[in-house]
C-alpha cells in the first residue's frame, strides 16, 4: 500500500514545503526575524516573504527599494512555482512507475 501512496505523500510534502516558504507570519516568527546575515543558521534570519511584508510599507512608491521588494516577490513566486511544478512531475512519474509495477505483479 505504501508504494501506491508514495506519489501522493511526496506531492503533499513538496506542496507543504512550498506553502511554508510562502507563509509570511509563521516563517517570520520561526526564523527569529533577524535582518543580519551570518553563516550560522541558528542565529536567525529573515525570509523573503518576511522582508517583503515588513519593508514594503516603508518603501517609497516607485523607488529602487520598492522595485527590489517587488523583484523579491517575483523571485519568491517563481521559486514556489518551480517547486510545485517539480513536485507534480515527480508525483506523475512515481504514479506511472507504481502502476506498471502493480500491473506486472
Amino acid at each position: 500500500m505504501l508504494p501506491a501512496a508514495a506519489p501522493g505523500i511526496f506531492s503533499a510534502m513538496m506542496i507543504g514545503a512550498g506553502r511554508a516558504v510562502g507563509e509570511t507570519m509563521i516563517v517570520l516568527m520561526a526564523s527569529g526575524n533577524t535582518a543580519l546575515m551570518s553563516l550560522n543558521p541558528l542565529e536567525g534570519l529573515r525570509s523573503l516573504s518576511a522582508t517583503i511584508a515588513i519593508e514594503l510599507p516603508e518603501a517609497a512608491a516607485g523607488g529602487t527599494h520598492y522595485r527590489l521588494l517587488f523583484l523579491a516577490a517575483l523571485l519568491l513566486f517563481a521559486f514556489t512555482f518551480l517547486v510545485n511544478t517539480l513536485a507534480e512531475g515527480v508525483r506523475t512519474r512515481l504514479r506511472r512507475r507504481y502502476r506498471r509495477l502493480e500491473g506486472g505483479a
